[in-house]
């Protein structure tokens, strides 16, 4: 998983960060984006794409790549702004906030997906990155804690929807919950599955 950072290390960047996100998919709560500052000396065993590894894997990475990475952002954009500029649109935007809080300037943005964002940066964008890059799963994990975390806490402030058993994906679960209660202020007014119980 070393292909990109190596590369860009041949090029020339020291500073090369991975930048992923979390709850593209959901029909509630936020979207979440991580940036992750590259190490060479990494010690992180069992490291990959946070959607195939277990709760329990990625509860132990979320500290050792905090702790190890020279630096990290989060980008957190909320419901309202989701259902204003559409789910892409809102991702990207964490994504660029994610970038904004490292405490360091990038020389490269290496980012899972085939969008840009907006930056002068250079920035490298790579088809299902997660699985082909160190520094981007290390931000897919650090983002999916943080996103899954909110819902948990989302659960405490609406206990009614379970946001802690299917962390706002549309699961059979969870449709039924709205459906039974209507949607609740964290649940995305324009995507299907929540608007026809508008």
């Amino acid at each position: 998983m070393l292909e990109y950072e190596t590369k860009a290390r041949s090029k020339g960047h020291n500073i090369i960060v991975g930048v992923d996100e979390a709850g593209r998919g959901p029909l509630a709560g936020p979207v979440v984006a991580a940036a992750v500052s590259y190490v060479p000396e990494w010690q992180l065993a069992g490291l990959d794409d946070s959607k195939k590894l277990s709760h329990r894997a990625r509860e132990k990475l979320f500290p050792l790549i905090k702790d190890q990475a020279p630096g990290h952002g989060i980008g957190i954009v909320d419901v309202e702004t989701i259902d204003k500029i559409n789910i892409l649109q809102a991702a990207l935007l964490a994504m660029k906030y994610a970038v904004d809080t490292l405490p360091e300037k990038p020389d490269i943005l290496l980012i899972d997906g085939n969008k840009r964002i907006v930056t002068e940066v250079e920035q490298w964008t790579i088809v299902k990155g997660d699985s082909l890059s160190q520094s981007i799963a290390a931000a897919s994990v650090l983002a999916k804690v943080t996103r899954d975390r909110l819902m948990a806490q989302y659960h405490e402030q609406f206990p009614q929807y379970e946001f802690d058993q299917h962390k706002g994906y549309g699961t059979r679960l969870h449709r039924d919950l709205i459906r039974e209660y209507g949607p609740c202020p964290i649940h995305r007014r324009t995507f299907k599955g929540v608007k026809e119980f508008l």
